[in-house]
């Protein structure tokens, strides 16, 4: 939330990955959405645009500002979540019944859907726009997916002399994609929020990528076995798809077995990539003006209805492309079920999986699972290709960050406690001032000194307290933080409380090192 004296504008509004992602039929916001003036989006990935049906559903008046494909992207994916939410209530409902238990309402529906839509207001790449007294705006290529941006923001508070410039990373994508534009490269602003998903590995290069998952597939091929892809509709099912496409063309006899794209959702989603051919990468582009459709592999067709899903299973042979991409739901969990226990079988993940889903512990090597109230041995073949990411590496996200100035300070978001703290490290090394922040925590976009980073903001009566208390009282705090800290190293830690548990750490590591920095600044130089 950009904050001011005249405006709240957010900047995304998404459903959490993993575990949690379907526990919200108790989600409150954690302010009046009637109070909230826009919503500026990045793109739209359900964990980015995911509750802003549910905002509007809870008074938000406001307009959404997207790119003209994020705003076509939405509405396929909005309907596909309130439809999965709808479908899960009624499932958890019928369960709460034979036990007495309350009825299970969705976060929202497709009436909340429709209007939502009518929120939208689609604006173009790389024009600056006034969206409210005291907040310009301009949305540059982020080359994650297919219409996302990241967005520069200049912010001025009445009365105050000073604009600040705050720019959103939102999902950043590789420097050398396949199908997307790379992104924009901005050389200014006082403060950036940069995401982390990768930001502490590497991908293997696009052309070892390449390489790998053209020799896994081809002698998947040869076997004669069943191929399942879990994968993302937006953008990794379209860049799965050019790769077969690829593939075939190098192919001594061209010869695949049948390519199914099983998802209703995958038609309108490649049906938009077509349209926006702008968009695409200088490759694709030529497919495109030689005629030849990146997205169309011979052999391929889309799958809409279930009893289509279905019949795959008498299919010895065939590439299968399904959601949803972590393996929390949809088509492809029911191919699992069926083919995940035979030796022959070949598992290709080509997206990140994030803790907590079915995706992340089949990656992480389980021997058995639990699909749809069976318990399934995995006797398959599983491949991992993490080059196929839509997402920046650390190297890619450095790259992009040294292009601004050393005066602004990041702000390290959107990864997992590990991955954030460690591009923080990574940008501190190269010279730049970044923290990972804690839930809750502000940020006065006004102090432009390196405190107004480091430090979250104390309550009055806090300072109060604080004031009145001496060196010893000082001492016995510290001695009490690291006789804690010590106990807490020696126990055996409750690895379901992990994601409770670490930004606490990292909050307290924060407070630390803004205690730290105050008192470096009172020591006389010599000493």
């Amino acid at each position: 939330m950009i904050e001011t004296k005249a405006f709240k504008v957010l900047v995304d509004c998404g459903f959490y990955q993993g575990k949690d992602e379907q526990k919200h039929e108790d989600d409150v916001f954690p302010f009046n959405p009637a109070d909230i003036d826009a919503v500026l989006l990045t793109h739209a990935h359900i964990d980015h645009s995911g509750r802003i049906p549910f905002l509007v559903r809870q008074g938000f008046k406001g307009k959404v500002y997207c790119t003209f494909a994020t705003s076509e992207m939405v509405d396929i994916l909005w309907h596909d979540s309130a439809r999965l939410q709808m479908e899960e209530a009624a499932w958890r409902t019928k369960k709460n019944m034979r036990k007495g238990l309350p009825k299970v309402e969705p976060l929202y529906d497709e009436r909340d859907v429709e209007a939502a839509i009518k929120h939208k207001a689609p604006v173009s790449y790389d024009e600056i726009e006034e969206l409210l007294p005291g907040l310009k705006v301009r949305f540059r290529e982020a080359g994650h997916i297919l219409g996302s941006a990241i967005i520069e923001t200049w912010v001025s508070e009445e009365g105050a002399d000073k604009t600040v410039k705050v720019v959103f990373s939102g999902d950043l994508g590789p420097k050398d994609g396949a199908l997307e534009k790379p992104p924009a490269i901005i050389e200014d602003g006082d403060f950036v929020l940069i995401e982390s998903t990768y930001g502490d590995r590497l991908h293997k290069t696009p052309e070892d990528t390449r390489a790998e998952f053209q020799q896994a597939m081809t002698d998947a091929i040869r076997e004669g076995s069943k191929v399942l892809v879990p994968t993302f509709v937006v953008d990794r099912a379209q860049r799965i798809l050019y790769e077969l496409s690829l593939l075939q063309k190098k192919m001594p006899d061209k010869k695949m077995p049948p390519i199914f794209l099983d998802s209703p959702m995958g038609v309108k989603t490649t049906e938009i990539y077509s349209k926006y051919t702008n968009l695409l990468s200088k490759d694709l582009k030529d497919m495109f003006m030689r005629g030849e459709d990146p997205f169309a592999p011979d052999g391929f067709s889309f799958v809409r209805t279930s009893d289509e899903s279905k019949a795959i299973n008498d299919i010895d042979s065939a590439i299968v492309l399904a959601g949803s991409g972590m393996v929390t739901g949809g088509r492809i969990v029911h191919h699992l079920k069926h083919n995940l226990h035979k030796p022959n079988t070949h598992v290709f993940f080509v997206g990140y999986q994030a803790q907590g889903t079915l995706g992340r512990r089949l990656v992480d090597g389980a021997k058995e699972v639990r699909i749809a109230g069976e318990d399934v041995l995995v006797r398959a073949k599983l491949h991992t290709l993490n080059g196929f990411s839509a997402h920046a590496d650390r190297d890619d996200l450095l790259y992009w960050a040294s292009h601004f100035p050393a005066k602004a300070r990041f702000v390290v978001v959107h990864g997992e406690p590990k991955s954030a703290e460690a591009l923080a490290l990574s940008l501190k090394e190269k010279g730049h001032m970044a923290h990972v922040p804690a839930i809750g925590e502000e940020i006065d976009l006004l102090a432009l000194g390196q405190q107004a980073v480091l430090q979250p903001l104390v309550s009055p009566r806090l300072q109060e307290r604080a004031a009145a208390v001496s060196e010893d009282d000082m001492q016995l705090t510290l001695d009490a933080i690291l006789s804690k800290a010590g106990d807490m190293k020696k126990m055996r830690l409750d690895t379901s409380e992990f994601a409770k548990i670490v930004p606490l750490l990292i909050s307290a590591r924060t407070l630390l090192e803004a205690a730290d920095a105050v008192n470096q600044k009172k020591i006389p130089k010599e000493s």
